[in-house]
Parts: structure tokens; C-alpha cells; sequence
């Protein structure tokens, strides 16, 4: 069950950076110095945005419920039994979900770096 939600959080982090890669990653671009009519090209990908939006939430809820369902029994030596690699989990856990919601709403606040 924890690779599975490993997987789930990895999963919902690409299907992030998909999700806003139309975005994202030509503001990063042009502030590292790149630019050119070929960053315009990345608009194509503008439609398959509420695929990658779907795919990132249903990740996230995957690893969620890998994480912090209980119904997994963990005998004593295993990680999962560990109260300080559980308290990790979570941490990374909201650590992604925190940078996958700023990916998911970037293009509504991306006006203010323009």
C-alpha cells in the first residue's frame, strides 16, 4: 500500500506540471533568459489541461487515502509501523498537494508576474 501512494504522489505532481505547463513553464523560460516564438507552441497543450487537472486530483486522492487510511496492518519492523517514516508521509504529502493546488490555480494568479 505505501508504494502505492508513493506512486500516487509522484503521479499527481507530473499530472501538476502537465496541468500548467502552458503556463508555468514559459513565465520560467522567459525569466531564466529564454524567449522565442517557439514558447507560443505551448499553448497547444491548453486543451488536455482538464485531463491533467482530473489525473492530478485523482492521484492526490489515491495517495491520500493510501496514507491515511488505517485499514492497513502493519506488523512491528515494518516501515508502516514506524510513527516517525508515518509523520514523514504525511509531511511529503502535504508538501505536494500544497505545490500541485499552486500548479493547478497558477494560471489565475500567473497576471500578476506579467
Amino acid at each position: 500500500m505505501q508504494d502505492r501512494s508513493n506512486l500516487s504522489l509522484a503521479a499527481s505532481v507530473v499530472a501538476g506540471l502537465g496541468a500548467s505547463v502552458c503556463c508555468v513553464l514559459p513565465l520560467v523560460l522567459v525569466m531564466a533568459g529564454l524567449g522565442g516564438s517557439w514558447l507560443a507552441s505551448l499553448k497547444a497543450l491548453e486543451p488536455f489541461r482538464p485531463v491533467f487537472v482530473a489525473a492530478a486530483v485523482l492521484a492526490l486522492f489515491f495517495a491520500w487515502r493510501g496514507i491515511f487510511n488505517k485499514a492497513e496492518v502493519c506488523e512491528p519492523g515494518q516501515a508502516c509501523a514506524v510513527p516517525r517514516v508515518q509523520r514523514r508521509r504525511k509531511t511529503v504529502f502535504w508538501f505536494v498537494a500544497t505545490l500541485v493546488v499552486g500548479l493547478l490555480t497558477f494560471p489565475y494568479y500567473a497576471v500578476l508576474f506579467v
